[in-house]
């Protein structure tokens, strides 16, 4: 009797003679074909709590039920593939304030003087930069 290693062995094996017997045709375009097809059906029964559960870490970790569960099943780690939503906003807003600099520099840097309003807006900006580095180090702490 061959043992589980022996078995999973002879899997692969023949899996990449399959998928180097079948060389690709012209690409008409759209998806490529995967090369290795998964066909086979699953079927796990559970309640409808743990279906939730289930469902939400797989949206939680970026991704489907079925390559959820499947990574699980390989014993392979799942990887969140999004960000904290507060780091979302963060860039969000560094991306806005950098915008706005960039214009003042610009302004700055060119024929324009800086006139009230826009010594008003730079000081403004700065002040919600202080402001995010406050917020930030109070989260990580």
């Amino acid at each position: 009797m061959k043992t589980m290693e022996g078995k999973l062995s002879e899997i692969i094996k023949e899996i990449k003679s399959k998928k180097d017997k079948k060389p690709r045709s012209v690409n008409k375009g759209g998806r490529p074909k995967a090369s290795l097809k998964r066909s086979n059906h699953l079927t796990v029964m559970c309640t409808i709590m743990e279906k939730k559960i289930i469902q939400m870490n797989a949206r939680k970790a970026g991704t489907n039920i079925s390559v959820f569960l499947r990574t699980l099943g390989l014993n392979e780690r799942v990887k969140v593939k999004t960000l904290p939503k507060e780091v979302l906003q963060l860039t969000g807003t560094l991306n806005h304030v950098a915008a706005n600099l960039n214009q003042i520099a610009r302004k700055r840097n060119g024929v324009d003087e800086l006139d009230a309003m826009d010594r008003a807006l730079l000081n403004q900006e700065v002040r919600s930069l202080q402001g995010l580095v406050k917020a930030v180090k109070i989260y990580l702490e």
